[in-house]
């Protein structure tokens, strides 16, 4: 089979290159220097979220799927700086040329990777062809919005208009699986001051897991995998969970009924 790479990535304020940019007072904390640039963007639009360049990755976790099995982890470690990170992701997809499955990922995930891998100087030959070295990826490519070798399972089912888009934690739930377990986006920058960069990891971790099962469903759906196929697949990925002995793998199991199509 084609491996098959499910990612999701937790960021934070790129603190340095806001000093960078707006030439910060080097008193002024971290924290400070991110609430003044989520201040200027809600007087500006609303919300204070921050432009994709302005973002930097925490963690990088990812589903890896092919012959061998189901493996889920987060790159790198606590200690691992953010060009490690975005150096280990773009690795696998060198040495491997997954299928790669995101929830907004051509919206957001990429789009920063994109920008924290030139900010590090990272190489990625293979994932940038787009037919130049491989003709086959000039037909798909992980580049084009309308090729699959990236899928944007959120963009894809809305039939590519934002208007339609549903977030991953409803769509999860709906179809019977975990969702999210109490901690979400919006959180995060905290939980980094707080040094629970732990935390982080495993949120992200169990949000591959949610988009790997919908991936799942939707293969089923689009008649890739037949019914009992997708009824193996979920077994596989809870029977791999169960092996697992970390806390959150716990809590999700935990909130996870056992399998089944609704009626």
């Amino acid at each position: 089979m084609t491996p098959v790479l499910v990612f999701d990535i937790e960021t934070i304020p790129d603190v340095a290159g806001l000093r960078t940019l707006n030439g910060h007072d080097a008193a002024l904390s971290d924290e400070q220097v991110a609430e003044l640039a989520f201040a200027a963007r809600r007087e500006k639009g609303g919300s204070d979220f921050l432009p994709h360049h302005m973002h930097r990755i925490a963690a990088i976790s990812c589903v890896f799927r092919d012959d061998e099995g189901f493996r889920v982890r987060s790159l790198g470690s606590l200690e691992d700086g953010e060009g490690k990170l975005v150096t280990d992701f773009f690795r696998i997809i060198e040495r491997y040329t997954p299928q790669l499955v995101s929830w907004n990922g051509g919206g957001f995930d990429l789009p920063v990777l994109h920008y924290r891998a030139m900010i590090h100087g990272v190489q990625a030959p293979r994932y940038w062809d787009m037919g130049d070295e491989d003709r086959d990826f000039k037909w798909n490519n992980y580049i084009s919005r309308y090729h699959h070798r990236h899928l944007d399972l959120m963009d894809l089912l809305a039939m590519f208009t934002g208007r339609a888009n549903a977030p991953l934690d409803d769509l999860a739930k709906l179809c019977g699986f975990p969702g999210k377990l109490g901690v979400d986006g919006s959180q995060v920058w905290r939980l980094y001051c707080e040094g629970r960069l732990d935390e982080i990891r495993n949120y992200c971790e169990t949000d591959v897991v949610n988009t790997y099962l919908v991936y799942a469903r939707f293969q089923m759906m689009r008649g890739a995998i037949s019914r009992a196929d997708y009824g193996d697949e979920v077994a596989l990925v809870r029977s791999t969970l169960e092996t697992m002995d970390a806390p959150h793998w716990r809590e999700y199991l935990d909130a996870w009924p056992k399998p089944q199509l609704r009626p």
